[in-house]
């Protein structure tokens, strides 16, 4: 697994946390990074795209509820509303990375921790926020 994926996959754990246990895993964090991954380039990553994802949760979460229009974001799984706040947040706010990729590296996480549906559902919820905006 490349560094970056590594860096994806740790900040959807680290956003499931959050999730779970609000911003008091905030406070956390580094250590729970630090216990994924002793590379320093996956820490920063992880590190700066779960801040970012948090700092910026109503915005992506609205994004996210713009697209899956049939679902609310309580009745998802926590992995996949993690999953798709992380590359809502990259689609919106993270130039550098194509929605390409991030829509793949998505798939595969949801892959690896989520059930049979999810990749299907997570790649139309995702392709329609990066139409939605590319759009705006």
């Amino acid at each position: 697994m490349d560094r970056r994926s590594k860096a994806r996959e740790i900040a959807m754990q680290s956003l499931f946390q959050l999730d779970a246990q609000g911003d008091d895993f905030l406070g956390g964090l580094d250590i729970f990074l630090r216990q994924e991954s002793p590379d320093s380039m996956v820490l920063k990553l992880a590190s700066e795209w779960t801040r970012g994802t948090w700092q910026h949760l109503i915005s992506c979460d609205q994004l996210i509820k713009e697209a899956a229009v049939k679902w609310d974001l309580s009745r998802l799984s926590m992995v996949d509303r993690s999953i798709l706040r992380l590359s809502a947040y990259q689609l919106k706010f993270c130039d550098d990375i194509p929605g390409k990729v991030v829509i793949n590296e998505a798939i595969e996480i949801a892959k690896k921790y989520s059930g049979d549906q999810s990749p299907r559902f997570v790649n139309g919820v995702l392709d329609a926020v990066l139409r939605n905006i590319k759009s705006t």
